[in-house]
């Protein structure tokens, strides 16, 4: 099968398969006719906007679950993630992953097949990977910044599994978020010891004892290897936990 991705309504195949993602185009100061095109894409990105709002606008209470796309079903980490959505739902929240495979589809199957609200908010990538076939309201978006609005915007609070690159973006900035007084009552679950506990003790030991963030910034973080410990500290979906 060829190679393909989407981009909004459009599939693209073969040599249109090449062209930029529109993130990339966005961000290529090269582009030869970036003065016309511009101005345009803001039509675009207001029109994201739109229908990300309108889609997600009914959302009950909701917690975003990130992890690594990676994450194999015979995995330790793919199985407490299916966990963790079941009991997401169970405590009465919807689950939003990033609509991928690995960590993100297991969340999305638990809460699924808890009979929750299962919600995956794509992302146009290079490579076609597509809304797992867990995700019961998916959106796809073109640019990262509208989707990363989203995540935001309709969740609760963060658990983070292990993960890449795009995992310690979501992470990062929620915090500088939390920390900047953006956003207020917003839970942040480090899930897996093992996994985090090198990088909490460089944050620990190089930004906090240099300085660099202030003393009690980290206790906005809980970092645990207990799923039930990782639901509780999200509240309750009514806002009074």
């Amino acid at each position: 099968m060829r190679p393909q991705r989407r981009q909004g309504a459009v599939v693209l195949r073969g040599l249109e398969h090449a062209t930029p993602t529109a993130d990339q185009a966005l961000l290529d100061r090269r582009e030869p006719d970036w003065q016309h095109n511009d101005p345009w894409r803001v039509l675009r990105i207001q029109a994201e906007f739109v229908e990300g709002f309108d889609a997600l606008s009914g959302l009950p209470s909701a917690v975003s679950v990130f992890g690594s796309a990676r994450t194999k079903p015979d995995q330790r980490m793919y199985r407490d993630a299916e966990a963790l959505g079941r009991k997401l739902t169970e405590a009465g929240f919807a689950v939003i992953t990033g609509g991928g495979p690995g960590v993100m589809e297991a969340a999305n199957k638990g809460a699924l097949e808890a009979d929750g609200l299962s919600v995956g908010l794509g992302i146009e990538l290079p490579f076609e990977q597509g809304l797992n076939p867990y995700v019961s309201l998916g959106v796809n978006f073109r640019y990262f910044f509208a989707r990363k609005t989203m995540f935001l915007k309709y969740s609760r609070g963060f658990i983070a599994m292990p993960g890449g690159f795009g995992t310690f973006d979501e992470l990062f900035e929620a915090l500088t978020l939390i920390q900047t007084g953006k956003v207020t009552h917003f839970p942040v679950v480090l899930f897996g010891t093992e996994f985090w506990c090198g990088l909490m003790e460089w944050v620990r030991g190089n930004v906090e004892g240099g300085g660099y963030i202030s003393s009690g910034d980290l206790d906005l973080v809980t970092v645990t290897d207990d799923l039930d410990e990782a639901v509780a500290a999200m509240g309750t979906p009514n806002g009074l936990g």
